[in-house]
C-alpha cells in the first residue's frame, strides 16, 4: 500500500512551505506527493518561486510528484491558471474541480477528494476518461470504499487517512470577514492560523476549524487502526494531509504499521504524542458521525481531551 502526502491546505510562510517539502523529500517514507495551492489562488504567488526547487527535490528523492488543481474555480484568471496547469505534461495533475477535466480527458491524471465520487458508476466514468488515481471523499463508509475499489482494480483507490477533514469550500473568506476585511483586501490574515482557526459552539464545544475560504473538521481523521481492513478492501494508497506537527514522523508510523513492523496500538500512542492537541476521529469509515472515534477490535482507546479553546471563535 502506498502513502500519499496531500497538499498543504493552510497558508504557511513560503520558507516553511519549501523547507517542509525538502524534508519530506529526503526523510518521509511517502510514495506520492501532491503539491500546489488548491484552496485560495491568491496564495499561489508566494510559493511560485519555490515550486521548481521543491519539485526537483521530491523527484530526485524518488517521490512521484502530482500537481493539484484549485478546489473552487470562480474567476477568469483562475480558469486560465487551471488551463495552463492541465497543459502540463511532465507531471500528473490531480483534478479537485471539474473545470480542468475537459483539458485532462484521455490523459493520465488523478482525481482529488473534493470531487464527489460516491459509487462505482461515477468512479468508472472518471476512469474511462483517464483517471489513474482516485482519492475518495473522506465521508465514505467502508462498504462504499470496498465497492469502488473492487470495481476498479486497475485504478489506485486512495483514502483520506490523516488530517483535519476538509468539509466545505466557499467563494467567501471567513478569515477576512472575521477581521472585518474584504476578500479582495484580506491581507492574508489566514497566515495567523497555520493549523486552522478553532471554532466553538455557543456552549464552548469544539466544532470546526476555518482555513480562509475552507471549512474543516475540528477533529483529525486517523485511520491507522483501519489499515488492515482498508488493504483487504482493495485500497491502494492512504493520504496524509499536512498539519502543524512532525509529518515525517506521522508517515513513518503509518509505514511501520502498514508493513507490519509496529502494532496499531503502539502506532496510535505515537500519533497521540506527535499531534497532541487535537482529538482523533474515524467515524465516517464506520458509517457513523465523522467526529466520532470508534475503537478498533484490538482495543485501541479513543483519545478524548478538552482542547485549548482560548483562541477559538464562538
Amino acid at each position: 500500500m502506498q502513502l500519499t502526502l496531500g497538499p498543504v491546505l493552510y497558508n504557511w510562510a513560503p520558507d516553511q512551505w519549501r523547507d517542509f517539502y525538502f524534508r519530506v523529500a529526503e526523510e518521509a517514507p511517502v510514495d506520492v506527493a501532491v503539491i500546489g495551492e488548491i484552496v485560495c489562488s491568491k496564495r499561489s504567488p508566494f510559493f511560485a518561486e519555490h515550486m521548481p526547487a521543491v519539485i526537483e527535490r521530491l523527484a530526485a528523492c524518488g517521490k512521484q510528484v502530482v500537481l493539484g488543481s484549485l478546489i473552487l474555480v470562480s474567476l477568469k484568471r483562475e480558469r486560465q491558471q487551471m488551463a495552463e496547469l492541465a497543459e502540463n505534461t511532465d507531471f500528473m495533475v490531480e483534478a479537485n474541480d471539474l473545470t480542468c477535466l475537459g483539458s485532462l480527458a484521455d490523459r493520465p491524471h488523478a482525481i482529488g477528494p473534493f470531487v464527489n465520487i460516491y459509487n462505482e458508476a461515477t468512479a468508472s466514468y472518471f476512469a474511462r476518461r483517464g483517471a489513474q488515481r482516485i482519492c475518495l471523499p473522506p465521508e465514505l463508509p467502508m462498504d462504499s470504499i470496498r465497492a469502488i475499489a473492487t470495481a476498479l482494480p486497475d485504478v489506485t483507490t486512495e483514502v483520506f487517512a490523516f488530517g483535519r477533514v476538509p468539509l466545505a469550500i466557499s467563494a467567501r473568506c471567513y478569515h477576512a470577514r472575521l477581521h472585518k476585511l474584504s476578500k479582495d483586501n484580506c491581507r492574508f490574515v489566514c497566515e495567523k492560523d497555520p493549523d486552522g482557526l478553532a471554532v466553538a459552539t455557543l456552549d464552548g464545544e469544539p466544532f470546526l476549524a476555518m482555513n480562509g475560504v475552507q471549512t474543516m473538521s475540528h477533529a483529525c481523521a486517523n485511520l491507522l487502526g483501519e489499515v488492515d481492513d482498508l488493504a483487504m478492501a482493495g485500497v491502494g494508497a492512504l493520504r496524509l494531509s499536512p498539519q502543524q506537527c512532525d509529518m515525517v514522523a506521522v508517515a513513518r508510523v503509518f509505514r511501520d504499521v502498514i508493513d507490519g513492523g509496529r502494532s496499531h496500538e503502539d502506532g496510535m500512542h505515537e500519533l497521540s504524542c506527535i499531534y497532541p492537541d487535537v482529538p482523533f476521529a474515524n467515524g465516517f469509515v464506520h458509517g457513523q458521525a465523522g467526529a466520532v472515534f470508534v475503537a478498533n477490535e484490538a482495543g485501541a482507546e479513543s483519545r478524548i481531551r478538552e482542547p485549548q479553546m482560548r483562541d477559538a471563535v464562538q
